[in-house]
């Protein structure tokens, strides 16, 4: 429906302002820092996309996907028994079958996610996007992330654009799917909610913000207008469980918390949930491990004491 998007206007510095606001809220401390930490875990896509990836790098990833925070840790907190781990595992297509066939031994059912469709530039034939698409559900993976054409978005060719993401869905098959937009390459604030709604009507489970690899990753803004796109969407259609996934460049156990507390203030409580929340990062749980560690014990843990993150 190009009605919806046809007139689209942002209000960029409204929008500045509102998410600068977001930074100067409160720390939160003691055992509510902790609660909206471990939620945190619970929504993060744990990510290996590195040209030297193993299948035994995969496999530590793999083990610390099922025991993302230690064991006493939990223990202190009285939540070991509450079967924390983290959303999923987030892999190349290649390295698909080392996570489905590790976390099955493990008797564990944490998704396997895997990234396809062009990763990340994009700059494939339709053909071949699906194509890999497919494979990566042949391997197992329950959830796939696409990424779109940016030109498409550039050059305002909204129809081929949807036609496009149409068709991955339909690869997709029964799996997830999470729409990469590239924000950082889209060249302004409407062209992101435009992508974000297209996205949405084409049939995306998920809509995310970046590849990772981008200049710039997830920002405050562009996650704002991604989410009042999802909350339009929602009262176009009735539809509610269009999912929202900021990746790239997130690092701290402070700016998961900032996210969470976005994701509440523009879409509530309901999407606080790993079916429709996700933090794309590799390198977060580590600093979220270790500020639980400083809640717990008063000091901060030397290298040697966490497992691998």
């Amino acid at each position: 429906e190009l009605g919806w998007i046809s007139k689209v206007y942002v209000n960029r510095p409204a929008v500045v302002r509102h998410t600068e606001e977001i930074k100067k809220w409160k720390t939160l401390k003691g055992n509510w820092q902790a609660a909206w930490l471990l939620k945190a875990v619970t929504c993060i896509d744990l990510t290996t996309l590195s040209g030297d990836d193993t299948p035994s790098n995969v496999q530590r990833l793999c083990f610390k996907a099922k025991h993302p925070i230690r064991e006493d840790l939990l223990k202190a907190l009285d939540m070991h028994d509450k079967g924390i781990t983290v959303g999923a595992v987030c892999v190349y297509p290649a390295r698909v079958s080392d996570a489905v066939n590790t976390l099955k031994a493990a008797g564990c059912n944490i998704p396997v996610a895997s990234v396809a469709a062009g990763f990340p530039s994009g700059q494939t034939p339709l053909e071949t996007k699906l194509a890999e698409i497919r494979l990566a559900v042949e391997y197992g993976a329950r959830e796939i992330d696409i990424v779109i054409s940016r030109s498409l978005v550039l050059t305002g060719q909204w129809e081929s654009l949807y036609e496009e993401i149409r068709l991955c869905r339909a690869a997709c098959g029964e799996a997830h799917m999470k729409t990469i937009l590239a924000t950082g390459e889209l060249g302004s604030l409407a062209n992101v909610y435009k992508a974000s709604m297209i996205a949405m009507m084409a049939g995306s489970d998920f809509i995310k913000t970046s590849t990772g690899k981008e200049v710039e990753n997830a920002t405050f803004p562009v996650g704002t207008v991604m989410m009042r796109a999802i909350k339009e969407y929602y009262w176009q259609t009735g539809y509610k469980v269009v999912g929202f996934k900021p990746a790239g460049g997130i690092r701290t156990a402070k700016e998961a918390i900032t996210w969470l507390m976005l994701v509440k203030e523009e879409l509530g409580v309901e999407w606080l949930t790993p079916e429709l929340f996700r933090l794309g990062a590799s390198s977060l749980l580590g600093d979220i491990e270790q500020q639980i560690f400083y809640h717990v014990t008063g000091t901060y843990a030397r290298q040697h004491e966490l497992a691998m993150a």
